[in-house]
């Protein structure tokens, strides 16, 4: 990190960021990757998509890093028969006094889990997509502003899975990264079973019932909302020179230009990329941004937002290979 007059509020910034890291790595193994986006997220308000099957913690990741950082938390299970109104909230008739009042949905709090949210319906999915943005919800004829900070991590199972429905663009735009988990190392899932085995079992009333991760959720120590707000402040004295912005913008137009893509980034693409790339800069202690921010965030930040022709589609290309050869010119 270089000198600068902020320094020594950089150096508690990373003691509160790596206090996360040590903190969440008590409950999930391995994931380092992901507990970066996460964390990254957080600093910018920006929201998060975790794709993977299932069984490999995704839930478990995100309720780990609620419970060390002192915000408000809110889990929705997203299923076919979800209403709208159960996420936002709705206008209830009082009986008593024959006036509507209004019932706030799970959706005010500081960060939302929105757990497998391609289970639920698009009529469902859309009700996200006014508080993604504005961070606000309209219930009724009101609007509501919501609690600040406000992020939504969602989760998601891949497509082909049974039951599930594939997000629109519109909603996909909004998410700033979206991160694909693959499966653990052999020795990190070895480790995992080494710790669910020495979970026991925890009393409830006169009977018990095995613990399991996320009743060691509990017993971990927070970090304050201060130390959040911080952090975040301190993401936005990252420098980023005029070159790297260049090298954005390059980047997103040759995804608009591209013969073998139907579909680019919009502006909110360059958007998230300088975001993302300040913060991951402030992660691995720096107050500047470098190209390596910019090529380890292209996957997450650009990938669903872009869609592949049918002639490249039929000619067998995917859009990680076309991502990278985009790339790979940009680097030249």
């Amino acid at each position: 990190m270089t000198a600068s007059a902020t320094a020594p509020r950089f150096v508690e910034t990373l003691k509160f960021l790596d206090q996360i890291k040590t903190r969440v790595g008590k409950v999930v193994v391995g994931q380092e990757v992901v507990v970066e986006r996460v964390l990254i997220s957080l600093l910018t308000s920006g929201h998060l998509l975790l794709q993977g099957v299932p069984g490999l913690a995704k839930t478990l990741l995100v309720a780990a890093v609620s419970k060390t950082v002192d915000l408000s938390y809110s889990r929705i299970q997203f299923t076919i028969d979800l209403l709208p109104s159960d996420i936002v909230g709705s206008e209830i008739l009082d009986q008593k006094t024959h006036e509507f009042r209004i019932h706030k949905g799970p959706i005010f709090t500081n960060l939302l889990l929105a757990d497998e949210i391609n289970r639920a319906a698009p009529k469902v999915q859309s009700a996200l997509l006014e508080a993604m943005q504005e961070r606000r919800v309209t219930i009724g004829n009101d609007n509501f502003a919501l609690p600040a900070p406000f992020l939504v991590i969602a989760t998601q199972n891949p497509v082909e899975q049974a039951g599930t429905f594939e997000l629109p663009e519109a909603q996909l735009d909004r998410f700033m990264l979206l991160h694909r988990l693959e499966y653990l190392k052999p020795e990190e899932e070895l480790e995992v079973l080494r710790r669910n085995a020495k979970l026991g079992v925890r009393r409830d009333g006169k009977g018990a019932v095995a613990r399991t991760e996320f009743d060691v959720l509990g017993e971990q120590e927070k970090g304050s909302a201060d130390q959040l707000v911080r952090a975040m402040e301190d993401v936005q004295e990252v420098h980023v020179s005029e070159a790297f912005l260049e090298h954005c913008v390059e980047i997103v137009n040759r995804t608009r230009n591209h013969p073998s893509l139907e579909l680019g980034c919009s502006p909110r693409a360059g958007i998230s990329l300088v975001k993302a790339s300040r913060a991951r800069a402030l992660i691995h202690g720096r107050d500047y941004v470098v190209p390596e921010d910019l090529f380890a965030l292209a996957e997450d930040v650009i990938l669903h937002r872009i869609r592949l022709s049918y002639e490249a589609v039929a000619e067998g290309q995917t859009s990680a290979q076309v991502l990278q050869e985009i790339l790979n010119e940009v680097a030249k």
